[in-house]
């Protein structure tokens, strides 16, 4: 690299540092991440009373009148382990409309001025794949489940104009300052896509942004000849997003047997098999990577039944590289259908730290299969990394400390370092069809690195989630520099070079 260094090149000598291939987060919902920081954070709530505690101190700051919104919440970590009701928000807020949502972001619950704007009443009936929770008398409890939660958040103001520009600039701060390069951002608002691409022309776009878009939109794009790559180099159209079914945290993960902690439940499907299989064939034929969200078996083996199903039907249904997001809860023949039908698994391994629930949920056998990163890989299946931000942390070393450390003899898979950094570096350039271009460190490759203060694959394992991101560079220009690296610079076209990872 010094050979081609100019007079007016700016060298840093890192001094021992490390340089990696930028990080890449493989799934996430950075715009509705950046909605949230306007919030109130319930995720480090541990009782109900916190709960209201904290949302008493956000309606006291939000304007009268206006819409009081939390998220983050998790009944399995209260000291009372159940949801919040409408009665428990009428608590504190009663004189407007309220809504808080579960950290998995697949359950809502309102209070009863939200469902009355809302006309939720015994008698409604909830849309497809989605559940309205009632309690012994037929009054609704103000939970809802799935597609149930959009009947009150349609009626949300949403935010625009440069409150959203503000908001999508925080949560793409909080990304390069994370290490992360390129993020996959799952959207569901043609606002948010307008908004991404003014600010990408205005050059406020600091980080790559690959979006998954709604399959509803589907069709509208494949009338006008969007499809997967759409764009620029910052900017860009990567798949359609399709939903199977929910989240395990909220028992509406579609299981092939029923909950071990609540044997009258298997979950809730947002498509049927048909369906599924239409979509997936209608995306393949406009030249869409279909991104499927599946968490339960019953969903994967579903998603991977479409995927087989458009492969036998669109000869260029390979060339797509297809994704299921999450695959979590696997069994020996759905790993060996993952590898055979050619599938990218977009996992998420820091779910293993957070969810201790498992094996109570689906049993000591089933648990041994949930999260099993080290079988996938050992398939020679394709896996990348993501966080599921604002799920999970934005932060990958966090993601990648997981897949080290967190699995416990009940449930999920340790992997190797080396693997787990390929997870958000090597494997995810893959996902995204330009392992040509990025996600290592060579010759003729964009230069999208990070610079971190320790080697991953150095340091002890328990000790990576520790380590710290020195400088952030997205296509040869710094987007984010630490106190630590700006007192690195000199100007004198010699200097240490780190390390470099391929």
């Amino acid at each position: 690299m010094l050979s081609v260094a100019g007079k007016n090149t700016q060298v840093w000598d890192l001094g021992g540092a490390t340089v990696l291939p930028g990080f890449v987060d493989c799934h996430t919902h950075l715009v509705s991440y950046g909605i949230q920081l306007y919030g109130a954070n319930l995720r480090k709530t541990t009782s109900l009373s916190e709960i209201q505690s904290v949302l008493r101190k956000q309606a006291e700051k939000t304007p009268l009148g206006a819409w009081v919104l939390g998220y983050g919440w998790d009944q399995e970590r209260l000291d009372e382990p159940r949801f919040p009701n409408r009665h428990d928000l009428d608590a504190v807020i009663s004189d407007r409309p309220a809504f808080i949502t579960r950290v998995c972001e697949h359950i809502g619950v309102a209070n009863s001025a939200a469902l009355q704007i809302a006309n939720i009443t015994t008698r409604t009936t909830p849309p497809a794949g989605g559940v309205i929770d009632h309690d012994d008398t037929g009054e609704p409890t103000g939970v809802l489940r799935e597609n149930a939660m959009g009947l009150v958040s349609s009626h949300m103001p949403a935010l625009e104009g440069a409150e959203l520009r503000t908001a999508i600039s925080l949560a793409v701060h909080k990304a390069v300052s994370a290490g992360l390069t390129s993020v996959h951002c799952i959207v569901d608002d043609p606002e948010h896509v307008r908004t991404l691409q003014s600010m990408n022309l205005a050059g406020e776009l600091h980080a790559r942004i690959y979006v998954l878009i709604p399959d509803e939109w589907l069709g509208p794009a494949g009338e006008i000849g969007v499809s997967t790559g759409f764009g620029n180099e910052m900017l860009r159209i990567q798949a359609i997003k399709v939903f199977t079914d929910g989240s395990l945290g909220a028992r509406t993960a579609a299981l092939e047997s029923p909950y071990s902690d609540s044997p009258d439940e298997r979950g809730v499907l947002i498509h049927s098999q048909d369906q599924l299989n239409s979509i997936v064939e209608s995306a393949s034929r406009r030249g869409f990577q279909v991104a499927i969200h599946a968490i339960g078996d019953h969903a994967i083996s579903m998603a991977l039944t479409a995927i087989e199903n458009a492969r036998h039907l669109v000869p260029e249904c390979d060339k797509l590289r297809h994704r299921i997001e999450h695959v979590s809860v696997l069994n020996p023949d759905l790993i060996k259908r993952i590898k055979r039908a050619r599938v990218i698994a977009s996992v998420q391994p820091h779910f293993i730290s957070s969810d201790v629930w498992v094996p109570a949920r689906v049993g000591r056998e089933r648990a041994k299969f949930v999260y099993p990163l080290r079988s996938l890989l050992g398939s020679g299946a394709t896996v990348v990394g993501g966080s599921d931000c604002p799920v999970e942390p934005i932060d990958p070393l966090e993601g990648i400390s997981a897949a080290v450390t967190s699995a416990t003899s009940d449930y999920g898979e340790r992997i190797g370092a080396q693997a787990a950094v390929e997870l958000f570096t090597k494997k995810a350039a893959y996902a995204t069809h330009e392992e040509k271009l990025r996600g290592t460190i060579r010759e003729g490759k964009m230069a999208d690195l990070v610079v971190l203060d320790r080697d991953p694959l150095e340091v002890p394992l328990g000790k990576i989630g520790e380590i710290r991101v020195l400088s952030t560079v997205v296509g040869g220009r710094i987007v984010y520099s630490s106190k630590r690296f700006q007192t690195m610079k000199t100007s004198n076209g010699r200097g240490r070079l780190a390390r470099r990872h391929s």
